[in-house]
Formats: structure tokens, sequence, C-alpha cells
């Protein structure tokens, strides 16, 4: 009950922050227990294609995690469930060598926002679905305490 009080108290300092946010959305991971076979799914609306989006991977993890990385692959599917991109990514949750953890950290547990695309153009306003499974070989992958996806609008750039 602790621990979720924890997790709680770090969505909403971590939820303040994104003022750009078109989407944010978390899955908590049944008992620290990240199966192979439990992707989870963000559906989001695109209200204007004619912008760029910065999509971000947030991650939740406790100390004990074994591992300094994290692969994960992820599929991007429109509307009609065409997939329009999937693609294997490592995530680098801790220092390979010194084992110091990445990311914002509260007690034992720290919470992590990888850029996933940037500048990301979607083909036209809808419905979209980010789809996330982990890709490691021990199934089920501990310690992995909530995954899930920020949809940003990307700043303007500075330099015209």
């Amino acid at each position: 009950m602790k621990r979720l009080g924890w997790v709680l108290c770090m969505a909403l300092l971590a939820s303040g922050c994104d003022t750009n946010a078109v989407y944010k959305e978390y899955t908590d991971i049944e008992e620290g227990k990240w199966y192979i076979k439990n992707a989870p799914s963000f559906t989001f609306d695109i209200t204007d294609a004619s912008v760029p989006y910065n999509i971000y991977y947030n991650l939740r993890n406790s100390l004990s995690y074994g591992y300094y990385n994290l692969y994960l692959t992820r599929y991007l599917r429109d509307a009609s469930g065409k997939e329009l991109e999937s693609r294997l990514d490592e995530l680098i949750l801790m220092d390979p060598k010194t084992g110091k953890p990445n990311g914002d950290g509260l007690g034992d547990l720290f919470d992590h926002k990888f850029l996933m695309k940037r500048n990301y153009r979607f083909p036209k306003p809808g419905k979209y679905t980010m789809q996330i499974r982990q890709y490691m070989r021990q199934d089920p992958l501990l310690n992995i305490l909530s995954v899930g996806i920020t949809v940003e609008k990307a700043a303007p750039s500075a330099a015209k």
C-alpha cells in the first residue's frame, strides 16, 4: 500500500509538467511483473495533423529492476488498425558502469521519459493507437511498475 502511495504521488508530480501534451496515459503493470503477452495499448486523438508531435515513452521502475536497459517493441496503428510503424527501441534506465539510476526518483521508484519520435507528422486527423511490448529475455520482467506514452505538440523551432 505504501508503494501505491508513492506511485500516485510521483504520477501527480510528473503530470503537472507537460503543458504541450495532447495525451498522457500510464498502464500499471500488475505486481510489477510484465509478461511478454501483456502489451498495453494507448489510443489517442490527433485533431491537427498539420503540426508535428513528439511522442515519449513513460516508464516507472523500482531500483530492484535487474538490468540497466529495457528493450521495447512499439507498434503505431491508425483508426482502421493498419500498422504505420513498428520498431524495437532500447531504453537506458541506469548507467551501465556505475548502476546509478537515470530518471527522476523518489525512494526506490524512478520515472523516466524517453523520446520515441521527434517532430512526427500524423498522416491525417483521427484516432491512433500505440501498443508497447517488452522485448527482454525474461518473462515475466520484474520490477517494472507502469508504462505509458505522452504525445505533445512539438515546440516551434527558434531558428527560421
